[in-house]
Protein backbone atom coordinates (compact mmCIF):
# COMPACT_ATOMS: atom_id res chain seq x y z
CA UNK A 1 0.00 0.00 0.00
CA UNK A 2 1.36 3.42 -0.96
CA UNK A 3 1.85 5.95 1.81
CA UNK A 4 1.81 9.75 1.83
CA UNK A 5 4.00 11.45 4.41
CA UNK A 6 2.33 14.67 5.57
CA UNK A 7 4.72 17.12 7.20
CA UNK A 8 2.90 19.49 9.54
CA UNK A 9 -0.53 19.61 11.14
CA UNK A 10 -1.66 23.16 10.43
CA UNK A 11 -5.07 24.49 9.53
CA UNK A 12 -5.19 23.21 5.94
CA UNK A 13 -4.06 19.65 6.64
CA UNK A 14 -7.45 18.38 7.78
CA UNK A 15 -9.27 18.60 4.39
CA UNK A 16 -6.12 17.31 2.65
CA UNK A 17 -6.03 14.20 4.83
CA UNK A 18 -9.77 13.60 4.79
CA UNK A 19 -9.96 13.82 0.99
CA UNK A 20 -7.20 11.25 0.52
CA UNK A 21 -8.61 8.89 3.14
CA UNK A 22 -12.13 9.18 1.69
CA UNK A 23 -11.32 9.23 -2.04
CA UNK A 24 -8.32 6.88 -2.32
CA UNK A 25 -6.85 3.73 -0.81
CA UNK A 26 -3.65 5.52 0.26
CA UNK A 27 -2.20 5.38 3.76
CA UNK A 28 -1.17 8.61 5.45
CA UNK A 29 1.36 9.48 8.13
CA UNK A 30 1.01 12.91 9.71
CA UNK A 31 4.37 13.89 11.19
CA UNK A 32 4.31 16.84 13.57
CA UNK A 33 5.50 18.12 16.93
CA UNK A 34 1.84 18.72 17.79
CA UNK A 35 0.89 15.07 18.20
CA UNK A 36 -2.51 15.86 19.69
CA UNK A 37 -3.46 18.00 16.71
CA UNK A 38 -2.15 15.37 14.29
CA UNK A 39 -4.14 12.66 16.11
CA UNK A 40 -7.31 14.74 15.86
CA UNK A 41 -6.79 15.03 12.11
CA UNK A 42 -6.32 11.28 11.58
CA UNK A 43 -8.98 10.25 14.08
CA UNK A 44 -9.49 6.49 14.24
CA UNK A 45 -9.06 5.85 10.52
CA UNK A 46 -7.25 2.53 9.98
CA UNK A 47 -5.10 3.92 7.14
CA UNK A 48 -3.89 6.90 9.13
CA UNK A 49 -1.09 7.18 11.67
CA UNK A 50 0.83 9.85 13.56
CA UNK A 51 4.52 10.35 14.09
CA UNK A 52 6.29 12.81 16.38
CA UNK A 53 8.71 14.92 14.37
CA UNK A 54 10.77 18.04 15.01
CA UNK A 55 11.64 19.21 11.49
CA UNK A 56 14.58 21.19 12.86
CA UNK A 57 16.24 17.81 13.46
CA UNK A 58 17.56 17.09 9.96
CA UNK A 59 18.47 13.50 10.83
CA UNK A 60 14.95 12.79 12.04
CA UNK A 61 13.53 14.47 8.95
CA UNK A 62 15.79 12.40 6.71
CA UNK A 63 14.68 9.22 8.44
CA UNK A 64 10.95 9.79 7.86
CA UNK A 65 11.37 10.95 4.26
CA UNK A 66 13.63 8.03 3.33
CA UNK A 67 11.37 5.36 4.85
CA UNK A 68 10.75 2.71 2.16
CA UNK A 69 6.97 2.82 2.66
CA UNK A 70 6.72 6.54 1.81
CA UNK A 71 5.67 7.16 -1.81
CA UNK A 72 5.17 10.95 -1.73
CA UNK A 73 5.89 13.79 0.69
CA UNK A 74 3.37 16.61 1.24
CA UNK A 75 5.01 19.53 3.01
CA UNK A 76 2.74 21.90 4.91
CA UNK A 77 5.66 23.30 6.88
CA UNK A 78 6.65 26.98 6.99
CA UNK A 79 8.34 27.93 3.69
CA UNK A 80 11.81 28.06 5.25
CA UNK A 81 11.86 24.23 5.43
CA UNK A 82 10.77 23.38 1.87
CA UNK A 83 14.23 23.38 0.30
CA UNK A 84 15.60 20.91 2.87
CA UNK A 85 12.58 18.66 2.36
CA UNK A 86 12.92 18.87 -1.43
CA UNK A 87 16.60 17.94 -1.31
CA UNK A 88 15.77 14.87 0.77
CA UNK A 89 12.94 13.94 -1.60
CA UNK A 90 15.20 14.18 -4.65
CA UNK A 91 17.95 12.19 -2.94
CA UNK A 92 15.47 9.45 -2.01
CA UNK A 93 13.49 9.41 -5.24
CA UNK A 94 10.21 10.71 -3.72
CA UNK A 95 7.90 13.25 -5.38
CA UNK A 96 6.88 16.22 -3.22
CA UNK A 97 4.03 18.70 -3.19
CA UNK A 98 3.83 22.06 -1.43
CA UNK A 99 1.28 24.86 -1.34
CA UNK A 100 3.89 27.60 -0.79
CA UNK A 101 5.57 29.81 -3.38
CA UNK A 102 8.48 28.19 -5.23
CA UNK A 103 11.47 30.16 -3.98
CA UNK A 104 14.55 30.76 -6.11
CA UNK A 105 16.38 28.22 -3.94
CA UNK A 106 13.70 25.63 -4.65
CA UNK A 107 13.70 26.38 -8.38
CA UNK A 108 17.47 25.89 -8.40
CA UNK A 109 16.85 22.20 -7.64
CA UNK A 110 14.83 21.69 -10.83
CA UNK A 111 17.64 20.30 -13.00
CA UNK A 112 18.67 17.77 -10.35
CA UNK A 113 15.03 16.74 -9.90
CA UNK A 114 14.67 16.28 -13.67
CA UNK A 115 17.79 14.15 -13.81
CA UNK A 116 16.42 11.95 -11.05
CA UNK A 117 12.96 11.83 -12.67
CA UNK A 118 11.33 13.44 -9.64
CA UNK A 119 8.46 15.96 -9.55
CA UNK A 120 8.54 18.77 -6.96
CA UNK A 121 5.14 20.44 -7.39
CA UNK A 122 4.85 23.77 -5.55
CA UNK A 123 2.16 26.46 -5.42
CA UNK A 124 -0.70 23.97 -5.58
CA UNK A 125 -3.05 25.55 -3.02
CA UNK A 126 -5.24 28.65 -3.46
CA UNK A 127 -3.02 31.69 -3.91
CA UNK A 128 -0.69 30.41 -5.13
CA UNK A 129 -2.50 27.51 -6.73
CA UNK A 130 -6.08 27.81 -7.95
CA UNK A 131 -5.20 31.32 -9.14
CA UNK A 132 -2.58 29.86 -11.51
CA UNK A 133 -4.87 27.09 -12.68
CA UNK A 134 -7.81 29.40 -13.33
CA UNK A 135 -5.58 31.90 -15.13
CA UNK A 136 -3.99 29.28 -17.36
CA UNK A 137 -7.32 27.74 -18.30
CA UNK A 138 -8.73 31.11 -19.35
CA UNK A 139 -5.52 32.18 -21.10
CA UNK A 140 -5.13 28.91 -23.01
CA UNK A 141 -8.81 28.90 -24.00
CA UNK A 142 -8.45 32.45 -25.36
CA UNK A 143 -5.22 31.69 -27.20
CA UNK A 144 -6.66 28.51 -28.71
CA UNK A 145 -9.52 30.68 -30.01
CA UNK A 146 -7.09 32.96 -31.86
CA UNK A 147 -7.05 35.73 -29.26
CA UNK A 148 -4.12 37.47 -27.63
CA UNK A 149 -4.03 38.69 -24.03
CA UNK A 150 -3.38 42.42 -23.68
CA UNK A 151 -4.24 42.76 -19.98
CA UNK A 152 -4.29 40.35 -17.04
CA UNK A 153 -5.32 41.20 -13.48
CA UNK A 154 -5.78 38.78 -10.60
CA UNK A 155 -6.90 39.52 -7.04
CA UNK A 156 -7.45 37.20 -4.11
CA UNK A 157 -8.40 37.53 -0.46
CA UNK A 158 -9.04 35.22 2.48
CA UNK A 159 -11.24 37.27 4.79
CA UNK A 160 -14.23 36.87 7.13
CA UNK A 161 -17.63 36.31 5.58
CA UNK A 162 -19.63 39.55 5.90
CA UNK A 163 -21.59 38.35 8.94
CA UNK A 164 -18.33 37.35 10.69
CA UNK A 165 -16.56 40.65 10.06
CA UNK A 166 -17.19 41.72 13.62
CA UNK A 167 -14.11 43.74 14.57
CA UNK A 168 -12.84 47.20 13.55
CA UNK A 169 -10.18 45.68 11.27
CA UNK A 170 -12.56 43.59 9.17
CA UNK A 171 -10.07 40.74 9.38
CA UNK A 172 -9.55 37.46 11.21
CA UNK A 173 -6.70 34.99 10.92
CA UNK A 174 -7.60 31.87 8.96
CA UNK A 175 -4.08 30.87 7.81
CA UNK A 176 -0.40 31.21 8.69
CA UNK A 177 -0.62 34.35 10.91
CA UNK A 178 2.94 35.56 10.36
CA UNK A 179 2.41 35.32 6.62
CA UNK A 180 -0.81 37.32 6.77
CA UNK A 181 0.93 40.28 8.40
CA UNK A 182 4.25 39.91 6.60
CA UNK A 183 2.44 40.17 3.26
CA UNK A 184 1.82 43.82 4.12
CA UNK A 185 5.57 44.50 4.16
CA UNK A 186 6.75 43.08 0.84
CA UNK A 187 7.78 45.20 -2.16
CA UNK A 188 5.74 44.84 -5.33
CA UNK A 189 6.21 45.26 -9.06
CA UNK A 190 3.68 45.17 -11.88
CA UNK A 191 3.01 46.43 -15.41
CA UNK A 192 0.35 49.03 -16.17
CA UNK A 193 -0.31 49.99 -19.81
CA UNK A 194 3.28 49.15 -20.74
CA UNK A 195 4.80 51.06 -17.80
CA UNK A 196 6.61 49.15 -15.08
CA UNK A 197 5.52 50.15 -11.57
CA UNK A 198 7.84 49.40 -8.63
CA UNK A 199 6.58 49.89 -5.08
CA UNK A 200 8.82 49.70 -2.03
CA UNK A 201 7.85 47.74 1.06
CA UNK A 202 7.64 51.03 2.96
CA UNK A 203 4.90 52.39 0.73
CA UNK A 204 3.11 49.20 -0.35
CA UNK A 205 -0.05 49.81 1.67
CA UNK A 206 -0.37 53.36 0.39
CA UNK A 207 -0.79 52.04 -3.16
CA UNK A 208 -4.17 50.40 -2.79
CA UNK A 209 -7.20 50.84 -5.02
CA UNK A 210 -10.88 49.96 -4.62
CA UNK A 211 -12.01 46.72 -6.24
CA UNK A 212 -15.66 45.92 -6.88
CA UNK A 213 -16.71 42.26 -6.73
CA UNK A 214 -20.19 41.62 -8.05
CA UNK A 215 -22.54 40.50 -5.29
CA UNK A 216 -20.12 41.47 -2.50
CA UNK A 217 -19.33 45.17 -2.98
CA UNK A 218 -16.06 47.08 -2.69
CA UNK A 219 -12.76 45.93 -1.19
CA UNK A 220 -9.28 47.35 -0.87
CA UNK A 221 -6.83 45.88 -3.36
CA UNK A 222 -3.08 46.26 -2.83
CA UNK A 223 -0.26 44.86 -5.03
CA UNK A 224 1.07 41.38 -4.30
CA UNK A 225 4.82 40.90 -4.78
CA UNK A 226 6.60 41.00 -8.17
CA UNK A 227 4.24 39.72 -10.85
CA UNK A 228 6.37 40.58 -13.91
CA UNK A 229 7.77 37.02 -14.19
CA UNK A 230 4.22 35.81 -14.83
CA UNK A 231 4.36 37.35 -18.30
CA UNK A 232 6.66 34.47 -19.16
CA UNK A 233 5.18 31.91 -16.75
CA UNK A 234 1.67 32.43 -18.16
CA UNK A 235 2.88 32.81 -21.77
CA UNK A 236 1.35 36.28 -22.22
CA UNK A 237 4.26 38.39 -23.44
CA UNK A 238 1.74 40.41 -25.48
CA UNK A 239 0.15 41.81 -22.31
CA UNK A 240 0.72 45.50 -21.60
CA UNK A 241 -0.78 45.13 -18.13
CA UNK A 242 -0.16 42.42 -15.56
CA UNK A 243 -1.18 42.80 -11.93
CA UNK A 244 -1.71 40.53 -8.93
CA UNK A 245 -3.30 41.93 -5.79
CA UNK A 246 -4.60 41.10 -2.31
CA UNK A 247 -8.15 41.90 -1.18
CA UNK A 248 -9.09 43.24 2.24
CA UNK A 249 -12.10 45.01 3.69
CA UNK A 250 -11.94 48.80 3.55
CA UNK A 251 -9.76 50.34 6.27
CA UNK A 252 -7.09 47.63 6.44
CA UNK A 253 -4.45 49.25 4.25
CA UNK A 254 -4.48 52.68 5.86
CA UNK A 255 -4.41 51.16 9.34
CA UNK A 256 -1.54 48.74 8.67
CA UNK A 257 0.36 51.54 6.93
CA UNK A 258 0.15 53.60 10.10
CA UNK A 259 1.15 50.56 12.17
CA UNK A 260 4.27 50.20 10.04
CA UNK A 261 5.17 53.87 10.47
CA UNK A 262 4.67 53.53 14.22
CA UNK A 263 7.19 50.66 14.26
CA UNK A 264 4.62 48.03 15.18
CA UNK A 265 5.75 45.75 12.32
CA UNK A 266 9.43 45.85 13.33
CA UNK A 267 10.80 42.30 13.64
CA UNK A 268 14.04 43.20 15.43
CA UNK A 269 14.45 41.11 18.57
CA UNK A 270 14.41 43.13 21.81
CA UNK A 271 15.30 42.32 25.41
CA UNK A 272 14.13 45.57 27.02
CA UNK A 273 10.42 44.85 27.24
CA UNK A 274 10.33 43.84 30.89
CA UNK A 275 7.60 45.53 32.94
CA UNK A 276 6.37 47.59 29.97
CA UNK A 277 2.70 48.13 29.22
CA UNK A 278 1.27 48.49 25.73
CA UNK A 279 0.99 52.25 26.18
CA UNK A 280 4.58 52.53 27.40
CA UNK A 281 5.78 50.57 24.39
CA UNK A 282 3.91 52.94 22.09
CA UNK A 283 5.40 55.88 23.96
CA UNK A 284 8.86 54.46 23.31
CA UNK A 285 8.13 53.93 19.62
CA UNK A 286 6.88 57.49 19.18
CA UNK A 287 9.46 59.20 21.42
CA UNK A 288 6.80 60.31 23.89
CA UNK A 289 7.46 61.03 27.56
CA UNK A 290 3.90 60.47 28.79
CA UNK A 291 0.35 59.76 27.71
CA UNK A 292 -0.48 63.38 26.82
CA UNK A 293 2.63 63.65 24.68
CA UNK A 294 1.78 60.32 23.06
CA UNK A 295 -1.62 61.65 22.01
CA UNK A 296 -0.01 64.79 20.64
CA UNK A 297 2.73 62.92 18.78
CA UNK A 298 0.24 60.51 17.24
CA UNK A 299 -1.64 63.51 15.84
CA UNK A 300 1.27 65.76 14.80
CA UNK A 301 3.84 63.20 13.59
CA UNK A 302 1.65 60.34 12.41
CA UNK A 303 -1.58 62.14 11.47
CA UNK A 304 -3.63 59.93 13.79
CA UNK A 305 -6.25 62.18 15.30
CA UNK A 306 -7.83 61.32 18.65
CA UNK A 307 -11.23 60.82 17.00
CA UNK A 308 -9.98 58.93 13.93
CA UNK A 309 -10.90 55.37 13.02
CA UNK A 310 -7.25 54.33 13.30
CA UNK A 311 -7.10 55.63 16.88
CA UNK A 312 -10.24 53.63 17.58
CA UNK A 313 -8.48 50.51 16.26
CA UNK A 314 -5.42 51.17 18.42
CA UNK A 315 -7.72 51.49 21.42
CA UNK A 316 -9.73 48.38 20.52
CA UNK A 317 -6.56 46.29 20.34
CA UNK A 318 -5.51 47.63 23.72
CA UNK A 319 -2.34 49.27 22.41
CA UNK A 320 -3.07 52.44 24.40
CA UNK A 321 -3.82 50.59 27.62
CA UNK A 322 -1.77 50.01 30.76
CA UNK A 323 -2.04 46.25 30.31
CA UNK A 324 1.39 44.59 30.62
CA UNK A 325 2.92 43.23 27.44
CA UNK A 326 2.37 39.49 26.97
CA UNK A 327 6.13 38.81 26.77
CA UNK A 328 9.38 40.29 28.03
CA UNK A 329 11.44 39.18 25.03
CA UNK A 330 10.83 39.15 21.30
CA UNK A 331 9.99 41.73 18.68
CA UNK A 332 7.34 44.41 18.50
CA UNK A 333 5.96 42.50 15.50
CA UNK A 334 5.57 39.30 17.52
CA UNK A 335 3.81 41.22 20.30
CA UNK A 336 1.40 42.79 17.80
CA UNK A 337 0.78 39.40 16.20
CA UNK A 338 0.04 37.71 19.53
CA UNK A 339 -2.28 40.54 20.51
CA UNK A 340 -4.14 40.48 17.20
CA UNK A 341 -4.46 36.69 17.26
CA UNK A 342 -6.11 36.85 20.68
CA UNK A 343 -8.76 39.30 19.51
CA UNK A 344 -9.01 38.54 15.79
CA UNK A 345 -9.45 34.77 15.56
CA UNK A 346 -12.54 32.92 14.42
CA UNK A 347 -14.88 31.54 17.03
CA UNK A 348 -17.07 28.47 16.72
CA UNK A 349 -19.55 28.48 13.82
CA UNK A 350 -18.13 31.62 12.19
CA UNK A 351 -17.49 31.46 8.45
CA UNK A 352 -14.51 32.75 6.53
CA UNK A 353 -14.65 33.64 2.85
CA UNK A 354 -12.28 33.24 -0.08
CA UNK A 355 -12.58 35.58 -3.06
CA UNK A 356 -10.53 35.06 -6.22
CA UNK A 357 -11.05 37.00 -9.43
CA UNK A 358 -9.13 37.07 -12.72
CA UNK A 359 -9.83 39.71 -15.35
CA UNK A 360 -8.42 39.32 -18.86
CA UNK A 361 -8.70 41.72 -21.77
CA UNK A 362 -8.18 39.83 -25.02
CA UNK A 363 -8.08 40.86 -28.67
CA UNK A 364 -9.30 38.78 -31.60
CA UNK A 365 -7.31 40.26 -34.46
CA UNK A 366 -9.23 38.66 -37.34
CA UNK A 367 -12.61 39.75 -36.00
CA UNK A 368 -11.24 43.08 -34.69
CA UNK A 369 -12.94 42.48 -31.35
CA UNK A 370 -11.82 43.14 -27.80
CA UNK A 371 -13.34 41.15 -24.95
CA UNK A 372 -13.23 41.18 -21.16
CA UNK A 373 -13.22 37.76 -19.50
CA UNK A 374 -13.87 37.72 -15.76
CA UNK A 375 -13.47 34.52 -13.75
CA UNK A 376 -14.65 34.62 -10.14
CA UNK A 377 -14.52 32.19 -7.23
CA UNK A 378 -16.34 32.89 -3.96
CA UNK A 379 -16.19 30.12 -1.37
CA UNK A 380 -17.37 30.08 2.25
CA UNK A 381 -16.24 28.08 5.23
CA UNK A 382 -18.55 25.51 6.78
CA UNK A 383 -19.75 26.51 10.28
CA UNK A 384 -18.33 23.94 12.67
CA UNK A 385 -16.33 22.39 9.81
CA UNK A 386 -13.49 23.34 7.49
CA UNK A 387 -12.72 26.94 6.71
CA UNK A 388 -12.84 28.16 3.13
CA UNK A 389 -9.09 28.75 3.13
CA UNK A 390 -8.45 25.23 4.42
CA UNK A 391 -10.69 23.73 1.72
CA UNK A 392 -9.26 25.76 -1.14
CA UNK A 393 -5.66 25.03 -0.11
CA UNK A 394 -6.00 21.47 1.19
CA UNK A 395 -8.25 19.94 -1.48
CA UNK A 396 -6.34 20.97 -4.65
CA UNK A 397 -3.09 19.76 -3.10
CA UNK A 398 -4.79 16.46 -2.18
CA UNK A 399 -6.11 16.05 -5.73
CA UNK A 400 -2.60 16.70 -7.08
CA UNK A 401 -1.22 14.06 -4.71
CA UNK A 402 -3.76 11.50 -5.94
CA UNK A 403 -3.05 12.27 -9.61
CA UNK A 404 0.72 12.02 -9.15
CA UNK A 405 0.47 8.65 -7.43
CA UNK A 406 -1.97 7.42 -10.10
CA UNK A 407 0.59 8.33 -12.77
CA UNK A 408 -1.75 10.90 -14.37
CA UNK A 409 0.74 13.70 -13.74
CA UNK A 410 4.10 12.46 -14.98
CA UNK A 411 6.09 15.71 -15.25
CA UNK A 412 9.47 16.08 -13.56
CA UNK A 413 11.51 18.93 -12.14
CA UNK A 414 10.33 21.81 -9.96
CA UNK A 415 6.92 22.83 -11.29
CA UNK A 416 3.90 24.97 -10.53
CA UNK A 417 0.40 24.05 -11.80
CA UNK A 418 0.44 25.90 -15.12
CA UNK A 419 0.59 22.85 -17.40
CA UNK A 420 -2.75 21.52 -18.74
CA UNK A 421 -1.93 18.01 -17.54
CA UNK A 422 -1.94 19.43 -14.01
CA UNK A 423 -4.61 22.12 -13.97
CA UNK A 424 -7.31 20.51 -16.11
CA UNK A 425 -7.99 17.43 -13.94
CA UNK A 426 -7.57 19.41 -10.71
CA UNK A 427 -10.08 22.09 -11.76
CA UNK A 428 -12.48 19.38 -12.92
CA UNK A 429 -12.27 17.56 -9.58
CA UNK A 430 -12.53 20.83 -7.63
CA UNK A 431 -15.82 21.52 -9.39
CA UNK A 432 -17.12 18.18 -8.17
CA UNK A 433 -16.07 19.21 -4.67
CA UNK A 434 -18.11 22.43 -4.94
CA UNK A 435 -15.16 24.72 -5.63
CA UNK A 436 -15.60 26.34 -9.04
CA UNK A 437 -15.18 29.62 -10.86
CA UNK A 438 -17.90 31.52 -12.71
CA UNK A 439 -16.76 32.93 -16.05
CA UNK A 440 -18.29 36.03 -17.62
CA UNK A 441 -17.60 37.36 -21.14
CA UNK A 442 -18.21 40.96 -22.23
CA UNK A 443 -17.49 42.37 -25.68
CA UNK A 444 -15.77 45.74 -25.39
CA UNK A 445 -14.88 46.66 -28.96
CA UNK A 446 -16.26 45.53 -32.27
CA UNK A 447 -15.21 46.34 -35.82
CA UNK A 448 -14.74 50.04 -36.63
CA UNK A 449 -14.94 51.02 -32.94
CA UNK A 450 -12.11 52.41 -30.84
CA UNK A 451 -10.89 51.28 -27.43
CA UNK A 452 -11.83 53.91 -24.85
Amino acid sequence: MRTVLVLGSGRVVNPFVRYLLDETDLSLIVASLDVDRASDIIGSHPRGSVKTLDVRDIDALRAVVSAPSVSLVASFLPPVYHVDVAKLCIANGKPMISTSYASDQLKALSREAEQRGILILAEVGLDPGIDHMSAMKTIHDAQNDGKKVISFRSVCGAIPAPEASLNPFGYKFSWYPEGALSAAKRPARYLENGREIAISSDSLLEHYSLQYIEGLGYFENYPNMNCLPYLQTYGISTARTIYRGTLRYIGWCETLSKFRKLGLLNEEERDDLEHLSYRQLLEQLTGSANQDELTQNLKSRFCIDKESSIMRRLEWLGLLSDTPLPTQHGSVFSILLETMLEKMSYVENERDMVVLQDELIVEHLEKQETERITSTLVDYGVPGGDSAIARTVGIPSAIATKLILQGKIDLVGVRIPTDPTIYKPILQELKQQGISLHEKHEQLVSKNEEVI
